[in-house]
């Protein structure tokens, strides 16, 4: 049974929107693209570096998808090219049809949570979804996220996607480890606990 791991930056006040770049989600208007790349160094890179060697596949959704196809698959002299090209990629969506344009990539139509149960339930190491904000949020009611790795950055956005719904299913998440960038980004990774009640979380 594999691990289903998710990595996301957010801001203090939970925003996960358009991390990367000014153009890369500007949905309902957000115009506060690019907040996380200042904060970048060397110990993220590491992390993400050990975060990639123990990942069997990827899982996206769709949107996520198509913006790394448009980044990744050209990028020359980055250390994350070649495994991201290289690592077998799904992708849950009902729109994109096959063949999907980027390398080892598979697409997985129709329920998504029934999907990824299917993916988490084969042998082999970690499956990682990278942002993704509404594949992770139509997973967790089902309790299919094992892991959290949150990269949370000094920061307060005042809008914005953010990633837990205010009308979520309440959870518990037990911090496993935390390292702290020299920008001041916390890196916490949270392992799922189950339901503020005690009880165990559903499994898929």
């Amino acid at each position: 049974m594999s691990k289903i791991v998710a990595i996301l930056s957010l801001t203090l006040d939970g925003v996960m929107q358009s991390p990367g770049r000014p153009d890369e989600d500007r949905r309902n208007g957000f115009d506060l693209g690019g907040w996380a790349a200042p904060y970048f160094d060397p110990v993220m890179a590491q992390k993400a570096a050990e975060g990639m060697a123990g990942t069997r596949a990827l899982l996206f959704g769709r949107r996520t998808y198509e913006d790394f196809y448009q980044v990744w698959p050209n990028q020359t002299g980055n250390p994350f090219t070649e495994p991201l090209n290289n690592t077998l990629k799904f992708v849950a969506s009902r729109t994109l049809s096959e063949p999907l344009p980027w390398m080892n990539s598979t697409l997985l139509g129709g329920e998504a949570a029934g999907n990824a149960a299917r993916l988490r339930a084969e042998p082999g190491g970690d499956i990682v979804i990278l942002g993704s904000g509404e594949l992770v949020r139509s997973l967790l009611p089902h309790g299919l996220i094992d892991e959290f790795i949150l990269q949370i950055h000094p920061l307060v956005l005042g809008k914005g996607q953010r990633l837990f719904p205010a009308s979520g299913l309440p959870f518990k998440l037990e911090l496993v480890e935390s390292r702290t960038t020299g920008t001041g980004v916390v890196i916490g990774t949270y392992r799922t606990a189950g339901n503020p009640g005690g009880a165990g979380a559903t499994r898929s």
